[in-house]
């Protein structure tokens, strides 16, 4: 019988597009927190803050974003800085680490692509991964926005001297491929089969919503009361920012199949036919996911064992920068978010932050793996001395 019944699971899993719903398990948990009485105000707490606090404002730096990047890449002059920047080391290294401040892997397939092709160093690989925050950057500047502004500009800098030390140390042709085939080809495809609707869905909502959203956000924001934001309404606000929350992390879950690690903890890709607010989308939704995730854990674990988080790593504190170092060094934006959001709520100090943000290759590290593995370790290895170098000097300098 046991037998039997583990038969038809493996016929059932193979017949059906099981990868596809792996990401359900987020949304599915958050509904069952929601149903047990003891969890439900908890978990409509974390819901609504990450909508009013976190999704709007991201999305609001996403769309600023996204309209500078489109009117720049469209102009005469950006083929032209590109090609004078990669004409000396010292100038492409500026150029990487540019790039990498830039989400998503289109910095990194640059740079990379241009490394095995022959025409940059490897000391420009060294500064794209190590200027690069993905993701993260995005939320650290809709939370702290000076905080963010300080943190990119400290990766950009760190990017820069590190390509430039390590253009010192090794040669020209430092683990160059010996073939420049086409593997480049295969890094950062374009899903051929995410559901088209659901993108356009998601656009479409944030579009309708982000203004009105976005007013209301400021004025909680600035704690502002007004003779409309009665109690009740209020109440509404707080239930309809839950609801917005779930219903824009199940989109997350359904708009792409999760085959592999990297579908997961990385941001879904975009074509380039995609219309602003569908990147918008795509891209706030998965950060909202994985803010709730932290939020979660860390609400969770103080709700069930009244362990407080920030007392656990202030009982090691030498040890936080190197394991937020460790974390950085996970291939995704999602682990790194969680970082963030950690950081964000008080549980780990600035320079635990800034460990994580220097070693943080975000999703930039896939097609670092894919055009060349060797060189996508040895230089996320690079990347992680200058973080264990600002992280600890940080830390010895205003925290220790």
């Amino acid at each position: 019988m046991a037998t039997s019944l583990y038969q038809k699971a493996l016929l059932w899993r193979n017949t059906t597009d099981f990868p596809q719903y792996r990401r359900l398990f987020l949304p599915s948990f958050l509904l069952a927190l929601l149903i047990i009485p003891e969890t439900q105000t908890l978990t409509l707490s974390v819901l609504s803050d990450a909508f009013w606090q976190v999704a709007v404002f991201v999305a609001m730096s996403l769309f600023l974003y996204h309209l500078v990047v489109n009117s720049v890449a469209n102009t005469s002059s950006y083929e032209y800085l590109v090609s004078t920047f990669i004409s000396t080391p010292n100038r492409q290294i500026i150029l990487a680490a540019f790039l990498g401040l830039l989400p998503g892997c289109g910095g990194a397939i640059i740079v990379i692509s241009q490394y095995v092709s022959g025409s940059m160093r490897f000391g420009a690989v060294v500064a794209v991964l190590t200027a690069t925050m993905g993701d993260a950057a995005f939320l650290l500047l809709a939370a702290q926005p000076e905080v963010g502004i300080v943190i990119i500009a400290v990766c950009f800098i760190v990017g820069v001297l590190s390509g430039i030390m390590v253009n010192m140390i090794h040669g020209h042709d430092f683990l160059r491929p010996i073939s420049t085939n086409t593997r480049h080809k295969k890094s950062c495809k374009t899903s051929t089969n995410k559901p088209l609707k659901r993108v356009m869905l998601q656009g479409g909502l944030w579009q309708l919503l982000l203004i009105p959203c976005a007013i209301i956000a400021v004025l909680m924001a600035a704690q502002i009361e007004l003779p409309w934001l009665s109690s009740q309404q209020n109440s509404i606000i707080y239930r309809g920012g839950a609801m917005m929350a779930f219903l824009f992390i199940l989109l997350w879950a359904t708009t792409s199949e999760t085959n592999s690690f990297k579908s997961i903890v990385a941001e879904d890709d975009k074509p380039k036919q995609h219309a602003i607010f569908q990147r918008v989308a795509l891209d706030t939704n998965f950060i909202i996911s994985w803010v709730v995730i932290a939020l979660l854990c860390f609400e969770l674990i103080v709700f069930f064992t009244d362990l407080q988080l920030i007392h656990l790593f202030s009982a090691l504190p030498a040890v936080t920068p190197l394991i937020s170092v460790l974390v950085g060094m996970i291939p995704g934006c999602g682990p790194q978010i969680l970082t963030t959001t950690l950081y964000l709520n008080g549980a780990i100090p600035l320079s635990a932050q800034l460990g994580n943000a220097i070693s943080n290759d975000g999703d930039a590290l896939f097609p670092a793996i894919a055009l060349s593995p060797k060189v996508a370790v040895i230089a996320t290895c690079y990347s992680a001395v200058p973080a264990l170098i600002v992280a600890y000097g940080y830390f010895l300098l205003f925290e220790y």
